[in-house]
């Protein structure tokens, strides 16, 4: 008989400077008692850098906008630090040159803060499960597949997604239901195999898209 070992839970480092967004991110992580083991917290730069120093981490999830954070810069200097750090960015910036920047820095993720605490959950269980980061490059330049593949509805509601449209303003626009959008904004990014708002962001980007 095999047994299979179970990943160890992990170590997050939650930084971000906005004191409600990070309980309200800790909140839900802590509900993941089969993935989470514990959860600090940062609001500047400088206090990541020593929190890493003194305990070590598994996961930063990191704020680019936050202060003493400098950037891909930043990002670069902090991969060479920590090269076993997963460096997860969670960011209102959607732009498709920014992403890169910082993906090719050594970020193993880029969302958007637009998207749903169930992304950010999914990015950390895929970490978990050891999913190796993909590069800079197969990021940013990688067509998962071509738009001819999805339908009317989805390219309409891809175009609109992109300019940072909810899906209850999908449905006003297109005459269909919050939950109607919703689930073909869920088929078009399965199609595409994107896992965030970001992606799709920046996959809109690439087709010529209008964004935010």
């Amino acid at each position: 008989m095999t047994l299979t070992s179970t990943p160890p839970l992990l170590r997050v480092l939650l930084a971000d400077d906005h004191g409600i967004v990070r309980e309200g991110l800790k909140m839900v992580m802590q509900q993941a008692t089969d993935l989470i083991g514990s959860v600090d917290e940062a609001a500047t730069g400088e206090q990541v850098l020593a929190l890493l120093a003194a305990h070590g981490a598994d996961v930063l999830v990191l704020d680019l906008g936050m202060p003493g954070v400098a950037g891909s810069g930043w990002v670069r200097a902090l991969r060479e630090r920590h090269p076993a750090l997963h460096i997860m960015v969670l960011t209102a910036n959607t732009d498709a040159r920014s992403r890169q920047a910082i993906l090719e820095a050594g970020a193993d993720q880029y969302l958007a803060k637009t998207g749903s605490s169930r992304e950010l959950m999914a990015a950390i269980q895929r970490l978990h499960g050891g999913q190796a980061r993909l590069p800079a490059r197969a990021h940013s330049n990688h067509v998962p597949a071509p738009a001819e593949t999805l339908t009317r509805r989805e390219q309409q509601v891809l175009a609109l997604a992109a300019q940072g449209a909810t899906a209850a303003q999908i449905g006003q626009a297109l005459h269909i239901s919050p939950l109607t959008a919703r689930k073909h904004r869920e088929n078009l990014m399965r199609k595409l195999a994107l896992h965030s708002t970001a992606e799709l962001v920046a996959y809109a980007v690439r087709l010529g898209l209008p964004s935010a």
